[in-house]
């Protein structure tokens, strides 16, 4: 798995009413009122180490369907493309034309695509908090539940009951900042869309 990707597997989301709760009931509220959604994100990874030196920003776009089926696409500076329907999750590789092939509960866990991608029950894998509001948003923290996830906790900052940030932090001093924009809630969406295309001459590794 190459560039940004461990990081949304290990490696992507206005409720009426919403707009004074707390970050946690908005939450479990979005999770339940949210089946499908799609929209475009930015992702930057920060070494938290003296230098805190910043990676080039990735761009891309995300759609999804609880549970478990998703595409997240990577369109800026590197293609990629992580796809999972609801069995299996693909990660292809476009420069290297390869795909790797995961089992998708192996492949989420206790990762943040569960808490974004995954089912209603949250509170399985991860311990939900709230957490002080900070540049306009409300923020919850979820710290997974095993001892053995590669993020020692994820943060998500809401507004008016929509996530709008995630930062991702990791076991080995590193946080990558996730932020979405031209959300749409629960767009309709064709049963095959996510359904995987094996590209052609492509490099197939199963994992």
């Amino acid at each position: 798995m190459t560039r940004f990707s461990s990081y949304i597997v290990a490696a992507a989301l206005s409720l009426a009413g919403a707009a004074h709760a707390g970050a946690l009931d908005q939450f479990k509220t979005f999770v339940a009122s949210t089946k499908a959604a799609k929209g475009e994100f930015t992702q930057q990874q920060i070494k938290t180490s003296d230098s805190a030196k910043a990676v080039p920003v990735s761009t891309g776009t995300f759609v999804f369907a609880r549970p478990g089926k998703f595409i997240w696409t990577y369109v800026k500076p590197y293609e990629q493309l992580l796809q999972a329907d609801g069995e299996q999750l693909y990660i292809y590789d476009k420069d290297l034309n390869q795909v790797t092939i995961k089992k998708l509960g192996n492949a989420l866990g206790s990762s943040p695509a569960a808490i974004l991608f995954g089912s209603n029950d949250l509170e399985k894998n991860f311990t939900l908090t709230e957490a002080a509001s900070r540049n306009g948003l409300e923020w919850l923290e979820a710290k997974p539940k095993a001892a053995d996830s590669t993020f020692q906790m994820i943060s998500i900052g809401l507004r008016n009951g929509t996530p709008e940030a995630m930062e991702l932090h990791d076991a080995f001093g590193q946080t990558s900042v996730l932020a979405f924009k031209k959300f749409e809630k629960n767009p309709p969406l064709s049963a095959s869309q996510f359904k995987f295309v094996m590209p052609k001459g492509a490099d197939v590794f199963n994992n």
